[in-house]
């Protein structure tokens, strides 16, 4: 079993040896623990050193996360991989009562409605191998500050003519001036590149639909990166004008439009039968009436072949060069950082702090973040034996050689250390729901 000392010994030159002794007692709580991840059920399940007063000095110090998330994944996730991809997402917390810092509605995408609680942005790195993803940075988001304010309601005066005023200039689409929440992206991006360029080169950022506009797509390029996103269903997409010039002034410049449902199959890239459910995908440089440059579409139409209904989702990029299925693999490896925010809520206690300031709550969700990087460490030694190996079955192996260390002190004499390893193994097979291939094996002969 690998020793959570030894892994995080990478931050003993980032953070005093006290502090990273409470973060080992953490650590080793939580991955033991059943409950909800509270303070008052860490200092429980903590051994010696992790009384509750212990825990709440804890929480209340200051650390530098973004640096401590970079030290553990580059010291032990990156490896020899090449292809990454740095990507994006929010997630919201639910919290109830008026005095958690940076408590407001937000809407969530899991109840389908706006809710009270907290939000966070997460960045993280995602391995197009491994795919898995592995995160970097958790920064609350402050609605007052974030969000803009409102813009005032046009007034037209009486007499006043419709349109466009007489005198006003195109802008330049590619000058926009970024809302105060893509600055705040923005300058988040900047520092994750800067930290990670010593090791990895990132070529493509991606983002879910919140991201499907002309502002987005700019704020990423200042940031020498390609965007990689989604637009409306109803995006009005026209294909480059190819015909003959009038003669007289500028070129045009929009071709016909694209209607989704009604597509050449000059554009179509793949396509697949699964039961009734027929997949194409095509793929298409277009323009965009609200982007300056053109656009990597790739639009994927699907069919149900008993009734004929029909339902499509448009990806795009701004790198014209980019194979469709590869935008289709990148933006569907986005995902992976939902699976994170699933297990730091079910596993990891993101949903479960009760803390009300601001320090308290930035290290209780970084804490859990953490813990999705640590508990990707020692489950990958564990899956050579077996390859199904879970963070239930994590847990459980904890669980358990908390339980047989505990019950060990009581004897008047410590046994071999061979023997306590042989009984913890013993021990968390039995809460375990995938077991090891030759446990596995053991158990179908026995039946037999």
């Amino acid at each position: 079993m690998t020793d959570i000392m030894l892994v995080l010994s990478c931050l003993s030159h980032e953070i005093d040896p006290t502090t990273l002794r409470r973060l080992v007692r953490l650590a080793e709580a939580m991955l033991s623990m059943t409950g909800r991840v509270t303070m008052r059920g860490l200092s429980r399940w903590s051994e010696r050193g992790g009384s509750y007063r212990t825990l709440q000095r804890w929480f209340h110090s200051q650390l530098d996360w973004a640096h401590l998330h970079w030290l553990v994944v580059s010291s032990h996730l990156i490896g020899e991989q090449s292809e990454w991809l740095l990507a994006g997402d929010e997630v919201v917390v639910t919290k109830s009562g008026k005095q958690t810092h940076g408590l407001a509605r937000f809407f969530s995408s899991l109840a389908g409605k706006t809710v009270p609680g907290l939000c966070f942005l997460s960045i993280s790195l995602i391995s197009v191998s491994r795919r898995c993803s592995y995160p970097l940075r958790l920064e609350a988001i402050e609605k007052a500050s974030v969000v803009g304010c409102p813009k005032a309601a046009k007034v037209r005066t009486a007499g006043g003519k419709k349109g466009r005023p007489k005198g006003s200039r195109n802008r330049n689409r590619r000058e926009v001036d970024l809302s105060p929440y893509l600055q705040f992206v923005q300058g988040i991006i900047r520092q994750v590149l800067v930290r990670v360029s010593t090791r990895i080169k990132l070529r493509y950022f991606v983002f879910d639909g919140a991201f499907g506009h002309n502002g987005a797509l700019q704020m990423v390029r200042r940031c020498d990166l390609e965007l990689i996103s989604k637009l409306r269903h109803n995006a009005a997409l026209y294909l480059p004008y190819e015909g003959p010039y009038s003669g007289r002034g500028p070129r045009r410049k929009y071709g016909t439009k694209r209607h989704y449902r009604q597509l050449p199959a000059a554009y179509l890239k793949a396509s697949s039968v699964q039961g009734e459910i027929h997949t194409a995908i095509y793929q298409l440089s277009v323009w965009h009436k609200k982007f300056p440059d053109l656009l990597n579409v790739v639009i994927v139409l699907k069919t149900n072949q008993r009734t004929g209904a029909q339902a499509h989702v448009v990806l795009f990029s701004s790198d014209l060069e980019l194979d469709g299925q590869v935008l289709l693999d990148y933006y569907q490896l986005r995902f992976q950082i939902e699976f994170n925010f699933r297990d730091a809520k079910q596993y990891w206690g993101l949903e479960d702090f009760m803390v009300v300031k601001q320090t308290p709550v930035y290290n209780s969700a970084n804490l859990a973040m953490l813990m999705i990087n640590l508990s990707q460490i020692l489950i990958k030694p564990l899956r050579e034996n077996c390859p199904a190996f879970s963070v239930n079955d994590l847990k459980a192996l904890y669980r358990g050689r908390k339980y047989v260390l505990d019950a060990l002190k009581l004897l008047p004499q410590m046994p071999a250390p061979i023997i306590i390893d042989q009984v913890i193994e013993q021990a968390a097979n039995r809460g375990r729901i995938n077991q090891p291939l030759k446990v596995a094996e053991d158990e179908l002969i026995w039946r037999r």
